[in-house]
């Protein structure tokens, strides 16, 4: 028997035994149990390296599970799978040792990528090689965590140009939401991935030698030109060239580019012989192309080129509160792993995440979860406000007060007199008439202040309402 399969422990046998196949094709071994009492026998007798637990078990609970799975040495990685999911016990199944957490209700391709992420992960801490199979689909994975609709959209769509990898790809989205990652996980998922990734950063392009740095010169071709240099775009070969920023790329070059997209051959400045291009081509963009295209700044010819197969990377604030939550945990214990540390996010903090903007996207958030877990002392063992820079406090802050100086159509009618009222009890007083306005339905109270779902359900807990 291998010495890093994965165990399944699921009552429905018809669903374990199909993701039983599907991860079979991916590489990887996994055996089955029905019960709890089953899972925890065969854990003893075999150190898994992965298990994915269900939350409902005929005889317990899968949350009462973790802590005796996790007694093996050494322990394994446990991945909560659930038909009952709130983020709630997503949190508590992570304050009690699990990995991650992922609903029974996500499609099961989309739940085979996230075992097989969470395999990957396992493998790396205990220093064994990945399998081929599994570190194909590694990056999709890991970039795109998130159970949103529009979050199984984007995996979908990269995983199907992936499989078409001669096709022209238009990757947006605003900064921080993943545009570069999205890119390797397509290249690193077709069947070019054996062939050279090149990124090229049109912002960076240097005006007076962008030709050359694109498409290479002849030696003589210009003073400083003492030898032939084969551009960004040969050393691609077969691979994939990723043009970040396509739209600061300036007005001629693109007609150059055009041109390469079109005939797929080039010459290097100061050449005549034509090179041969047969990488394929992904574009990014924080900007609106069609904007641009309006504004003469950006060719439209080159823009119906490069948008064959549009992809949009959503903003993390669109994604939802449990989607924040779940990318939270993932990152804060990926450093808290590296560091040695274990921390899990107090309810405050989990408050705080849900009601921020994150004008940095996915890019910030990684970042915030990394300062916490290095600020946070060896001893502490919960994320809690003071390792948040005071900046998300503030802007959360404004945003929660928004509805109180905004004019609104709704109609709220909370009054506050200075000296008598603190900002604890004009908060329940507007809690409550948010509610009374939704006839007690916590997602339209949500929605009529501004908050997600899970803030307001926190506020509700904690006003006894």
């Amino acid at each position: 028997m291998s010495e890093w399969r994965t165990l399944i422990v699921d009552d429905e046998e018809t669903y374990a035994r199909g993701l039983q196949r599907l991860l079979g094709r991916r590489g990887i071994e996994a055996d089955v149990a029905i019960t709890a009492a089953e899972g925890l026998l065969r854990a003893r007798r075999h150190p898994y390296i992965l298990i994915l637990l269900d939350h409902m078990l005929p005889d317990g609970s899968g949350l009462d599970l973790i802590g005796p799975l996790r007694q093996s040495k050494p322990a394994p990685a446990v991945l909560m799978m659930t038909a009952y999911g709130t983020i709630e016990n997503a949190v508590e199944a992570m304050r009690r040792g699990a990995t991650d957490y992922v609903p029974k209700s996500t499609e099961l391709p989309d739940v085979v990528e996230r075992v097989v992420e969470a395999e990957r992960v396992a493998r790396a801490a205990r220093q064994i090689p990945a399998s081929p199979a599994s570190a194909a689909s590694s990056n999709l994975a890991q970039a795109f965590l998130g159970e949103s609709t529009r979050m199984r959209e984007v995996r979908a769509r990269i995983a199907e140009v992936a499989a078409s990898p001669d096709t022209t790809v238009l990757l947006s989205g605003e900064s921080g939401t993943g545009k570069g990652i999205a890119a390797r996980a397509i290249h690193t998922l077709s069947s070019r991935a054996g062939e050279p990734f090149v990124a090229i950063d049109c912002v960076a392009l240097p005006t007076p030698l962008a030709e050359s740095e694109l498409f290479g010169h002849e030696k003589g071709a210009f003073t400083g030109a003492e030898r032939q240099k084969p551009g960004r775009l040969e050393m691609a070969g077969r691979g994939t060239v990723l043009l970040d920023e396509i739209g600061d790329m300036e007005f001629p070059l693109q007609g150059k580019l055009l041109r390469v997209l079109e005939e797929r051959t080039f010459e290097r400045v100061g050449g005549v012989r034509p090179v041969a291009f047969d990488a394929r081509v992904i574009a990014a963009s924080h900007r609106d192309l069609s904007e641009l295209v309006s504004e003469k700044k950006f060719r439209l010819d080159l823009f119906h080129r490069l948008s064959v197969f549009p992809i949009h990377l959503p903003p993390l604030r669109s994604r939802g509160s449990d989607d924040i939550l779940l990318l939270s945990q993932h990152f804060l214990g990926e450093f808290a792993s590296r560091m040695g540390k274990t921390l899990s996010l107090s309810r405050e903090v989990s408050d705080l995440l849900t009601n921020y903007d994150f004008p940095g996207n996915v890019r910030e958030l990684r970042n915030l979860m990394e300062r916490a877990v290095i600020l946070a002392s060896p001893t502490t063992t919960e994320f809690t406000p003071d390792l948040l820079p005071p900046r998300v406090a503030e802007i959360t802050l404004q945003r929660q007060l928004a509805p109180l100086t905004a004019p609104s159509e709704r109609g709220l009618t909370v009054t506050f007199e200075p000296g008598r009222d603190t900002l604890e009890n004009l908060e329940r007083r507007l809690l409550e008439e948010a509610l009374r306005m939704a006839g007690g339905k916590k997602v339209k109270a949500a929605e009529i202040l501004g908050i997600s779902r899970f803030a307001l359900l926190r506020r509700v807990e904690k006003f006894g309402l």
